[in-house]
């Protein structure tokens, strides 16, 4: 949320910069909303005043023996207009929080101006694609022998849905275990178990809420005053970043790093009839969340840290990715700026988005009323920072394209063979008839099958 003293001071300005991103502020409502709070403010506080004049003078005629009972009758028609504007002053905090709450973050001075995808900016690229001597199959060719099993996910839950069994299972599991293992043993962060259902002040916290209650399923219980209603996670954001609400946190404690696996929710409201082949996206995906927590003059120079840790990731898997600046248009609601990193796939031709970092400066913690206390002593908001650390699904999927072979069997990375349950050379995903497999590839020729 933003600072509603930046609208007061010069809300045209704030205007400008939120055409930018889009977004046409409310300038005439914002007006009147402030001009009406402004009167009922001021009337108020002479009403408080005259009463206060009154008590003071009732004091004095009690004092002298004096009937009090004409002004006592004006003390208390005061007291019930006062009320009457508190409940209409009220009304239009309400109405101001309702605007405040729609309006996204400030883009960062150094966020490329664009509309839409089209302005975003290549930052640098690591990695070669690799060339291929035979016909390219993409992850659903590929992962359908493997155990990723479309027909099933839809007829437990739906489309958007799907099931992993043996080696695909596998994998998925190592992919989340490797990311966990990188981030806390060499980039610091702590990890996390969340709740995988929050309530709406977490989502209002983080932004999700009230602007994107169509993109998240709902959990219901009980009836009529007794309802409640709670939320599946879309990311592990939520529950990591709204850890710190309400708090205040001592600045030798800055900055926190959090991470986590879990899955995440999306009704994908806005995206129908887009990837709709495979496992691109879904209502269901898991995701390794990276969080952090820090000072202000610090959390561009942290913002930078978040994307390299995502890289280390996609280097280690030995997966060809890009790094982009999104462009202001592009961003995210509570964003102020973002990078993506996107990983080559094979069978598309073309990057995909695999991890987005973003600094919200601090437009999260004005709303989870999160703070840390300065070395005078000064309570002052946090910045809050989140990126993918990375998306479990979609990595899969770029390891299957990249490292296919021409007998469909796919190559695994070094770095994740351990993980895998082996630690040969060369090692390969395959379908065995009877059992899951992996299939490892000799290098003196030959093949041989260990099991799981």
């Amino acid at each position: 949320m933003l600072d509603i003293t930046l609208l007061r001071k010069d809300i045209d300005a704030v205007a400008h910069r939120l055409t930018d991103r889009g977004h046409a502020l409310a300038v005439s409502a914002f007006r009147e909303l402030e001009s009406e709070r402004r009167r009922l403010q001021t009337h108020t506080e002479d009403l408080q005043s005259d009463r206060n004049t009154l008590s003071k003078r009732i004091g004095t005629m009690k004092k002298r023996g004096a009937d009090t009972s004409e002004i006592m009758g004006k003390v208390v028609g005061i007291g019930d207009e006062i009320k009457a504007l508190t409940i209409c002053l009220d009304e239009v905090h309400r109405k101001l929080s309702e605007l405040l709450l729609d309006i996204p973050n400030l883009p960062h001075e150094s966020v490329p101006i664009g509309l839409d995808e089209t302005g975003n900016v290549e930052v640098r690229r690591w990695g070669t694609p690799r060339t291929f001597n035979f016909s390219v199959k993409d992850h659903v060719d590929l992962g359908v022998p493997l155990g990723i099993d479309f027909e099933a996910g839809a007829k437990l839950a739906g489309s958007r849905f799907t099931l992993l069994r043996g080696q695909a299972a596998r994998l998925h599991r190592a992919l989340a275990q490797f990311m966990l293992d990188t981030h806390t043993q060499k980039h610091g962060y702590t990890e996390c178990y969340t709740p995988y259902i929050v309530n709406s002040g977490s989502l209002y916290g983080t932004g999700q809420l009230p602007k994107f209650a169509d993109d998240m399923f709902r959990v219901e219980k009980g009836g009529g005053n007794n309802k409640v209603t709670q939320y599946l996670i879309p990311t592990s954001e939520i529950p990591l970043t709204n850890t710190v609400r309400d708090s205040i946190i001592n600045a030798d404690q800055l900055p926190i790093r959090l991470t986590g696996h879990s899955p995440c929710f999306r009704s994908e409201a806005g995206a129908y009839g887009r990837d709709t082949r495979g496992i691109m996206r879904q209502h269901q995906f898991d995701k390794v969340e990276l969080v952090q927590i820090t000072s202000p003059d610090s959390s561009y120079q942290r913002l930078e840290e978040m994307v390299g840790h995502a890289e280390a990731i996609l280097q280690q898997l030995e997966l060809p990715y890009r790094v982009i600046a999104l462009c202001t248009g592009d961003m995210g609601f509570s964003a102020a700026k973002t990078y993506d990193l996107e990983v080559w796939l094979p069978a598309q031709n073309t990057y995909r988005e695999v991890s987005s970092c973003s600094n919200t400066e601090a437009f999260q913690a004005r709303r989870m009323r999160a703070r840390f206390r300065t070395a005078q002593g000064k309570p002052e908001l946090v910045h809050t920072l989140n990126g993918s650390g990375l998306a479990v699904g979609r990595t899969l999927v770029a390891i299957l394209e990249n490292g296919q072979n021409a007998d469909g069997s796919v190559t695994i990375p070094s770095a994740l063979r351990p993980y895998m349950g082996q630690h040969r050379e060369e090692v390969a995903l395959d379908k065995d008839i009877n059992s899951n497999s992996l299939l490892i590839k000799n290098p003196l020729g030959g093949s041989s099958i260990d099991n799981l």
